[in-house]
């Protein structure tokens, strides 16, 4: 079969041609091409465009959309595939997606056409672990904080939760949603002897942490919140003003998810107020952050660059992952 495999500055052209030499292996015609190459900030950007309004608010560039309507078979991380190249694309049979979601494809259009779509679950799930227990620990321990004021000089001692720094040992945490990364996470701090619990509608059980029965009861029971659902029509704002209101005012909440998973302006004034102890933020409803935002004048959170699932490991096992994943649904066929 004719593939495509479009490659950006997160997956450039070498990484992606390693990580499908099984499909060339297996004879398929792989043609490849470069997306939004100019720097991971534009393509941040773009993918930012995509994730809020969709994968028909961007074209591709011509040359790129042409070679897509000659292929059998695309490979897209972040390149948009809307209605209008799905419909005017006849041959086209499957887009795998080197990514969790699959955001950027017109899933309606994708549907009516028949054309079948696999995304690579699981690809950054470690690096998103890992780094909501590095946030964790930046918050609770003080860590991102005082590595700022020694730079300006500063051996800081006074904290916003400077009468009471946990140890994890024996805590409480509270995880909303329990998949891939949600497993790990809870299996890390598991290790450190910390209790977790989860809430999940799609998940009954696990080796690392106890499952309960509704959010409500997560939110008030937990030491710390750690967000890991995907963010659906049916869970936008699932931590509302309402379900940070019983967070008990010692908690910390963290996101590495999506923003829209939460209530920002109802957590800014959980925060500014002191409702809770803190936050430790990867994903924002404004991104970058604007030179005014509240979050730069909190001293009770931890904020990063969205960050989370950007490794290079992740990246590399990623065109892999869904090589395998493609082959394997060939062969069904």
């Amino acid at each position: 079969m004719k593939v495509l495999a479009i490659a950006d500055a997160y997956i450039p052209l070498d990484m992606l041609r390693d990580g499908t030499g099984a499909l060339v292996d297996a004879g398929h015609d792989v043609t490849y091409v470069e997306w939004e190459t100019e720097s991971i900030e534009k393509l941040q950007e773009v993918n930012l465009l995509v994730e809020q309004k969709g994968p028909n608010g961007l074209e591709l560039p011509d040359s790129v959309a042409e070679k897509v309507r000659e292929s059998d078979i695309v490979i897209t991380q972040f390149a948009p595939i809307g209605a209008a190249l799905i419909e005017s694309s006849p041959n086209l049979k499957v887009i795998g997606v080197l990514r969790g979601g699959t955001e950027n494809v017109d899933s309606a259009a994708t549907q009516r056409a028949g054309i079948t779509v696999l995304n690579t679950a699981g690809r950054n799930a470690r690096a998103v672990a890992e780094f909501t227990v590095g946030l964790i620990l930046a918050e609770t321990r003080n860590i991102a904080r005082t590595h700022a004021a020694m730079r300006e000089h500063v051996w800081l001692k006074d904290f916003p939760n400077g009468d009471a720094i946990p140890e994890l040992e024996g805590r409480t945490i509270g995880l909303v949603g329990a998949g891939a990364i949600g497993q790990l996470v809870m299996k890390f701090l598991a290790g450190m002897d910390a209790r977790c619990r989860f809430y999940d509608p799609y998940q009954d059980t696990s080796e690392y942490g106890d499952k309960v029965d509704s959010l409500e009861e997560l939110m008030s029971t937990s030491d710390i919140i750690t967000i890991h659902s995907r963010l659906t029509p049916d869970n936008h704002l699932v931590v509302s003003r309402d379900m940070l209101a019983l967070m008990q005012p010692h908690a910390v909440l963290v996101n590495t998810a999506r923003s829209g998973l939460v209530d920002e302006e109802a957590l800014l004034e959980a925060l500014r107020e002191r409702k809770i102890a803190g936050a430790a933020i990867d994903t924002f409803d404004i991104e970058p952050l604007p030179a005014d935002s509240e979050w730069l004048t909190l001293d009770n959170v931890t904020i990063t660059s969205h960050l989370a699932g950007s490794t290079r490991d992740a990246f590399v096992k990623t065109p892999r992952m869904l090589s395998e994943r493609l082959l394997a649904h060939l062969t069904e066929r």
